[in-house]
């Protein structure tokens, strides 16, 4: 379940470090970067805007020409509620996500649409009335969607449904009380107050860490940052009139699709008043298969039969634990295989400079490239403010995050903010050229560490805090360079940018926590047998926990298991890698089989009928699946996310369905 991203082109001529990336799966909808990190770069003459490749030429002078306003003018008090409006349904939709499989679908190229949508519905119905109204631009339409995406990435990056609902009771009981490491009073359980003050503190410092070298990496090394060239692809051919064309038939495919979305998910509903009630609970392979769902039903003397289902000394913890060899095997090679493709390509750049150092910059440079560069140039962020910023709010964490969490010493956030620079270059270096944003594996390795650092007393929340906080700044840092990327092909300035990401920092770190504690109080989130299982807080609570006790605290044969999943991961993906194109397709990715172990086999089935759908679209239809797929799986999963909000208030005023639905054998 990789993300598939079709470049066009124009976009996929820009380094010839697109030859590098390594191809990987696709699912219906296309899964986030950050939760399984990859991406899929194809080139193709197939998406929005493909016809008027041939007219590239005309293009580039048509947005010569054009005017490029000042950065003011780009951020917009129009742009910034268009931006909120967007940002808190998507992370209704975000939050919902992680807290039932874990995994996020990319949701940039709606957030996009939706921003184009909204900004041009609105000086269309000025027009109408006779109301004169500033004309809606590109630089504008990027600046939305940065600060719509910043808002909602603050929902599934900042923890909540992995290493900040790890540290609740519940997850604690669920990890075993009487596992080493996991010691009594080593839980924190969620609150708006302490959450957003958390999110505040550690949140911002990311968006500084790469500041003064945006133009090392974007102009002087020329990196792809293939997500943030597909939307600045994207977002420029929507400010066309073929684009525009294009961008009205995604508009009503996306529509469409919501609304039959919402009105299933909304008839589904009248049929869960019970426990395992409704069409979620339909037995599609019969009784029997659904009683055991995803799992095998181990035998022998391995655990103890008086073992609760869900206690980490049962088959619940062979589960979990084998899951989080999958996930470990699938980060690792990954990461290994990042490191080396960037140490490859900066080796590789440094030969080149040398040899071209005798040509002028200038006969090198298309005409195109030299106005994105002075563009890009023009707003320059002072360094010093950069240093500064990160200083304060360094010290800020550095008396914040101890206060909150009495486990976490200061000093472990100081070295964690003297990392950060170097681990932010090194990841965002990599996501330029591969699309792998590694924040996440940063952050497993932080847990470790700082887990094994605190020691057993309190190793468990000192890992789980102490990766949060490295996520964050290495995670953010590589964004910004991928929206910088959008920048600097979109003729948008830095500033409004940074801008941007800011104010939709801020919208999210207050936002996330209001919606969390909407599903917290609604239903009953980390329930391992239920429809809310949060899968990845008991995931990250286990890690920890490995991190604090070692091997020891797994249970019986379980090493050995994890061993061989482990061993499986890593072949998986060498498989994938090195194997012909038309056989690697077909290997499974680790990371999406690790999260029906947890889960159960309904996740698997949902991505199967979806990927099914799209190869079918495709064959059929390439050409109109190329533009209607992403618009359509948005619209799909937007209609059944937001119905979340309207039947978590009804939970929340006590009203319950009136009928439950179960399926039980007819003998």
């Amino acid at each position: 379940m990789g993300s598939r991203l079709h470049l066009l082109p124009a976009a996929a001529a820009v380094s010839e470090e697109l030859e590098l990336l390594v191809p990987r799966a696709a699912s219906a909808a296309g899964m986030d970067r950050h939760a399984l990190g990859t991406m899929e770069i194809e080139k193709t003459p197939e998406g929005p805007g493909a016809a008027d490749m041939e007219s590239e030429p005309a293009a580039a002078a048509a947005r010569e020409a054009e005017r490029v306003p000042p950065w003011r003018e780009q951020v917009t008090v129009r742009g910034m509620v268009a931006a909120l409006l967007i940002g808190v349904v998507y992370t209704v939709i975000v939050m919902k996500l992680s807290l039932t499989t874990g995994l996020i679908p990319t949701l940039n190229v709606s957030a996009a649409l939706l921003a184009f949508l909204a900004l041009r519905g609105w000086t269309h119905a000025l027009d109408r009335l006779g109301i004169a109204s500033r004309p809606f631009t590109r630089q504008e339409n990027t600046v939305i969607q940065t600060c719509a995406v910043a808002c909602y990435t603050i929902g599934y990056g900042g923890g909540f449904g992995s290493f900040l609902l790890g540290l609740n009771k519940k997850t604690y009981e669920l990890s075993g009380a009487s596992m080493p490491g996991n010691v009594p009073g080593s839980y924190k359980d969620p609150g708006i107050g302490w959450m957003t003050g958390f999110l505040l503190s550690v949140s911002f410092v990311g968006l500084l860490t790469l500041l003064p070298l945006r133009k090392v990496l974007v102009i002087d090394y020329k990196l792809t940052y293939p997500s943030g060239t597909a939307t600045a692809v994207l977002i420029n051919g929507f400010h066309t009139p073929q684009g525009d064309k294009n961008a009205k038939k995604q508009v009503h495919g996306f529509l469409k699709y919501f609304g039959i979305s919402f009105l299933w998910s909304f008839f589904q509903w009248f049929y869960t008043g019970g426990d395992v009630c409704g069409f979620l609970q339909f037995p599609t392979f019969g009784l029997k298969a659904w009683k055991q769902t995803f799992f095998f039903d181990f035998k022998g003397e391995w655990y103890s039969a008086k073992a609760s289902e869900s206690s980490m000394t049962s088959l619940f913890g062979y589960k979990s634990f084998i899951c989080i060899a999958l996930l470990v095997g699938d980060g690792i090679y990954n990461f290994v295989k990042v490191i080396i493709v960037t140490v490859k390509s900066v080796r590789e750049k440094s030969r080149r400079r040398g040899l071209n150092n005798r040509v002028a910059d200038a006969d090198t440079l298309a005409i195109d490239d030299m106005q994105r560069n002075e563009v890009f140039n023009r707003d320059n962020i002072p360094t010093w403010m950069a240093y500064s910023g990160y200083t304060l709010l360094s010290v800020i964490a550095v008396i914040v995050i101890p206060v909150i969490f009495r486990q976490v010493k200061w000093y472990y956030v100081i070295i964690a903010y003297l990392l950060a620079p170097a681990l932010g270059f090194c990841n965002a270096y990599g996501t330029g050229l591969t699309d792998m944003n590694m924040g996440y594996n940063y952050g497993k390795i932080a847990l470790f560490i700082f887990a094994a650092w605190a020691g057993k007393d309190n190793g468990v929340v000192a890992g789980l805090v102490g990766c949060g906080l490295v996520k964050q700044l290495v995670l953010i840092s590589a964004d910004l360079m991928h929206d910088f990327k959008t920048a600097h092909l979109t003729l948008t300035s830095p500033r409004s940018m940074l801008v941007g990401q800011v104010v939709g920092t801020l919208m999210g770190c207050i936002v996330a926590p209001l919606t969390f504690f909407l599903f917290y109080k609604a239903f009953d989130v980390g329930d391992p047998n239920g429809y809310w299982k949060a899968p990845y807080a008991l995931i990250y609570r286990n890690m920890a926990i490995l991190g604090v006790e070692g091997f020891s605290a797994l249970p019986r044969h379980c090493l050995q298991l994890c061993a061989g999943f482990f061993a499986f991961a890593v072949l998986a993906n060498l498989a994938r890698d090195f194997l012909p194109r038309r056989y690697g397709r077909f290997v499974p990715l680790p990371m999406a089989m690790a999260v029906p172990f947890l889960v159960g086999a309904s996740f698997a089935i949902d991505m199967c009928a979806g990927s099914l759908v799209v190869f079918l679209w495709h064959k059929l239809d390439g050409k109109r699946a190329a533009l209607l797929v992403p618009a359509v799986a948005s619209g799909l999963i937007c209609g059944d996310g937001i119905w979340i909000f309207p039947s978590s208030l009804l939970a929340l005023a006590k009203v319950k369905p009136p009928i439950c639905m179960k399926f039980t054998s007819g003998n």
